[in-house]
């Protein structure tokens, strides 16, 4: 599991950093050890490191207004400067993250640290792996791979009415070859026919010029009223489409749900997100409040209670924020109680608790507006779209009987010349020459439906090609539709996966620790994922939900489940670290950064710590534990160590 790819040591040189002057540190890739007593500035050479590598949390020290730390690794130098603005700190510089979200929650454990506090304060654990985390991004993203598959769906499934199609094509299409067959059979007969019988016509030559001229304009007639019928014919089979068309758009549209009139999401959407921005602040004020007076107590922040308190005397300071149950106030000066302290901070945790489930309420609220706010912009898209095929339709059908009422008129007319023109052949022609004339006129009908018949294979040709061009892009969307699937799906599972690692990381990281710490009480401790209904927006949904188990051992050998207030304060340590190594692990955070960080581990045994440091020495490139003087005695010689003073 370990990435160390580097064996070059990292050079940090500190500024003017927590109660920091001026440091060189250079470690060596391994475990490092800062060894020394209580407020001897372990912890803030800690928090410059993390300051170096994207981390805010972090402050000037207090005589100064600017500070620095700066990175020197594998021949690049990373630069953090801090620079005092009123009653603020801004940041600058090239770290060596962007974004050291994931490395504040689960490499850079000190005491304050949010993944290692989770379990012991009864915190959300679910959430705090997930939150590195872009949900929003994830439901967006599955958002789109249901369209695109339901657009995939759609496509297959006209290509299946394709199939049907072809088909009828395909039949209609040998009707007509035995159709054609049989009017050519019929068109050589009739030539033949024809010609015999103009051979025998003995008749004057003008009669005969005349009566074939009638009858050439008699076939030219009755070829453009056969024309025009067809037309006739196709116009109105175009009208009963469009009328079925049109009156499966009305049923849609009759269907849809009415566009609600009322306030536009929209605003609310922006009031939300500008209250969650509110909230965001006043939680990160909050935290910074509950930090400060959490290190005050236990007394990392000596270098501002010293300016309170104008003294340089470093261990009896000490003495008085840690040893006694009264203690001078840091912003007043006066004595007070220890427990009203710790109680005003409980009550600022509680208050930060309290806005963080507010906030949550509100992006749920958020959700829900995005949601009905797009819906909404989906059903005006899709009113409007029918609405303007509606007028389509309306217009074709207008011109449509406009143009067949025009045509009737023309095939009237035509009637009334073919009849003049059959009533002139009839006084022309004798027995002979009516013959002849009805094999004229059986011939130009033979031949205007072979011309017909024609065109129609032509364009069944023409539509049956299309469709072979369509059907053969079906393989394609079928691939297509399973990657949108199966990118739907690892979208879906991703959090559920993410969840179900964090629990079986924790539970096997948790075996070993406790078989290495050998904390014989203790039977077993672990993590269950439980399934729990959610509102989103406006569904309930399935999700996770993380339940700590532990089960202990009685006198007589008995298992029995209890819960982590009952523990001891160096087994509820372990399991606060121990989560934030499995959240280290499912988010691979040793692929980003080379760090990990750690300290406040006092409450465990010198033998235990050695055991704990050489379990979390095999992830990092960089192990680096800040560590009581007498502690670290108690360990073996060969870790790297750093002593402060």
């Amino acid at each position: 599991m370990s990435q160390r790819t580097s064996t070059a040591s990292a050079a940090v040189h500190v500024e003017n950093i927590g109660g920091i002057t001026e440091v060189d540190v250079e470690l060596a890739p391994g475990t490092t050890l800062l060894t020394g007593h209580n407020a001897t500035n372990r912890t803030s050479f800690l928090r410059a490191v993390m300051a170096v590598c994207g981390s805010d949390d972090v402050a000037i020290k207090s005589d100064a207004d600017e500070g620095s730390v700066s990175l020197d690794l594998d021949g690049e130098t990373y630069f953090r400067r801090l620079s005092r603005q009123g009653r603020g700190t801004t940041l600058d510089g090239e770290p060596y993250l962007e974004d050291a979200t994931v490395a504040d929650l689960f490499a850079f454990l000190l005491e304050s640290n949010d993944a290692r506090q989770a379990a012991v304060n009864h915190d959300n654990l679910r959430e705090l792996i997930i939150r590195p985390i872009d949900t929003e991004a994830i439901e967006s993203r599955i958002r789109d791979l249901q369209t695109e598959r339901d657009r995939l769906d759609d496509r297959l499934d006209s290509l299946s009415d394709l199939e049907d199609e072809r088909h009828r094509l395909e039949l209609r299409r040998d009707e007509l070859e035995d159709r054609i067959d049989e009017l050519e059979t019929r068109r050589e007969e009739l030539e033949v026919k024809i010609e015999a019988a103009e051979s025998s016509v003995d008749a004057e030559q003008e009669s005969q010029r005349e009566l074939e001229s009638v009858l050439e304009d008699l076939q030219s007639v009755q070829s453009e009223i056969e024309q025009v019928r067809f037309r006739i014919e196709t116009e109105r089979e175009s009208i009963e489409s469009l009328r079925e068309e049109q009156q499966e758009v009305n049923d849609t549209l009759d269907s849809l749900e009415p566009i609600e009139t009322g306030d536009d999401p929209s605003v609310r959407i922006s009031q939300l997100r500008s209250h969650i921005e509110d909230l965001n602040e006043t939680i990160t004020e909050l935290q910074t409040i509950v930090q400060f007076n959490s290190e005050a107590l236990e007394g990392s922040r000596i270098d501002v209670v010293e300016e309170a308190f104008d003294t340089d005397d470093d261990e009896a300071l000490t003495d008085q924020l840690v040893d006694t149950n009264e203690v001078r106030c840091w912003t007043c000066g006066s004595e007070v109680d220890r427990t009203q302290i710790e109680e005003t901070t409980a009550q600022l945790r509680e208050l930060r608790n309290t806005k963080r489930e507010r906030r949550e309420e509100l992006r749920s609220e958020l959700e829900e507006a995005i949601e009905a706010r797009n819906e909404r912009k989906q059903r005006a898209e899709r009113r409007s779209e029918l609405e303007n095929r509606q007028a389509r339709i309306d217009a074709e059908l207008e011109q449509r009987t406009s143009d067949i009422s025009e045509l009737e008129e023309k095939r009237d007319s035509l009637i009334e010349d073919a009849k003049r023109l059959e009533d002139r052949a009839e006084s022309l022609r004798d027995q002979t020459q009516a013959d002849l004339l009805d094999s004229h006129t059986e011939l130009n009908q033979c031949e205007f439906s072979l011309e017909q018949c024609y065109d129609e294979r032509a364009e069944i040709d023409e539509e049956l090609a299309d469709i072979e061009s369509e059907l053969s892009q079906r393989e394609d969307l079928r691939e297509q539709r399973e990657q949108a699937t199966e990118a739907l799906q690892d979208a879906r599972t991703r959090i559920k996966d993410i969840e179900t690692a964090a629990v079986d990381s924790f539970n096997q990281e948790m075996a070993d620790v406790i078989d290495l710490l050998a904390y014989e009480n203790i039977e077993r401790v672990w993590l269950e994922r439980v399934e729990q209904s959610v509102r989103k927006g406006r569904q309930t949904v399935s999700e996770g939900r993380f339940e700590l188990h532990i089960v202990r051992e009685s006198a007589a050998g008995a298992a029995y489940e209890d819960t982590i207030d009952h523990l001891s304060e160096s087994e509820r340590e372990v399991i606060g670290l121990v989560f934030a190594l499995a959240g280290y692990l499912v988010h691979e955070v040793y692929k980003t950064i080379p760090f990990m960080l750690l300290d406040s581990v006092e409450a465990l045994d010198a033998p235990r710590i050695g055991r704990l440091i050489d379990h979390f020495e095999q992830y990092p490139t960089f192990l680096i534990v800040a560590l009581l003087s007498e502690d670290a005695q108690a360990l073996e010689a060969s870790y790297d160590r750093v002593t402060w003073d």
